[in-house]
């Protein structure tokens, strides 16, 4: 079978067959390299405290980038805006939320809502909220964490119909007094420093998860295994070759003894 291989017709093919082979794993290659660049993760500074400038604008999405991020923006509380967002869980334990209203004064104009902190009652959290509320008016300056708006979901029959248990910047607008066409963040910061009376609110960086394209290994195998069977494919046409030329060789042989019997 050796010398089978070595005739100038089967190196050739063998030849071929490499290249086949050689195309199909370049070809496997790349697909891995697919699969593995798409797994991998940018990670983002969301710990860098940024300007809200910086980050977004309002009236538009909040883009994948800015979500997370700890920015620091500056504005003016709107007296009588703040509700109470239920159902937010700190820890894991089910609390509320007071949501003030801040017209952004360093960034693009607009109304941006902030999570003032946590509490584990109502009443609390009515209690810190009207303080707050009669204390509002000046500039100040809030840092936390940049979210994008929730959707708005709306209460059980049985339940207050002005109650919210998401942080909804439609819904939002439509409480907030005297608010007309005005620009609005579509997103909103929980404050990294709790008002007086509340908790501070835990908001944990993203998640960072990169998850392997499967897909992409999977096509990788299968050029790998066409490239295995071009070249298996070239060993069993030579074998076959070599198999025929057997049974040809011995049906001559078995042919002469005869003939020569005549």
């Amino acid at each position: 079978m050796l010398q089978m291989m070595l005739r100038p017709r089967w190196v050739l093919a063998l030849l071929l067959a490499l290249g086949i082979a050689a195309g199909f794993a370049l070809l496997g290659q790349w697909q891995l390299d697919r699969a593995v660049e798409q797994a991998v993760v940018q990670v983002r500074p969301t710990e860098e405290v940024r300007p809200l400038a910086d980050v977004a604008e309002p009236d538009g999405p909040t883009e994948q980038a800015a979500t997370g991020q700890r920015v620091e923006v500056t504005g003016t509380f709107v007296p009588g805006d703040t509700v109470i967002v239920e159902g937010r869980l700190n820890d894991g334990v089910a609390g509320y939320w007071p949501v003030a209203h801040l017209e952004v004064t360093d960034a693009t104009p607009g109304g941006l809502p902030v999570a003032l902190g946590w509490a584990a009652d109502r009443e609390t959290a009515r209690e810190a909220a009207e303080r707050f509320d009669a204390a509002a008016g000046d500039e100040v300056t809030v840092v936390g964490r940049f979210l994008p708006s929730e959707a708005p979901i709306v209460p059980a029959d049985d339940a207050d119909p002005f109650s919210m248990t998401t942080v909804a910047v439609a819904q939002l607008i439509n409480v907030w007094a005297d608010y007309d066409d005005r620009p609005v963040y579509f997103a909103y910061v929980t404050a990294t420093e709790p008002v007086a009376g509340l908790e501070a609110i835990v908001s944990p960086p993203p998640e960072v998860t990169a998850e392997l394209n499967w897909l992409n290994v999977f096509y990788a195998i299968e050029w790998v295994v066409f490239a295995g069977f071009a070249i298996f494919l070239w060993y069993r046409l030579v074998r076959d070759a070599v198999e025929r030329e057997r049974d040809e060789t011995a049906d001559l042989s078995a042919a002469r003894p005869a003939d020569a019997q005549r």
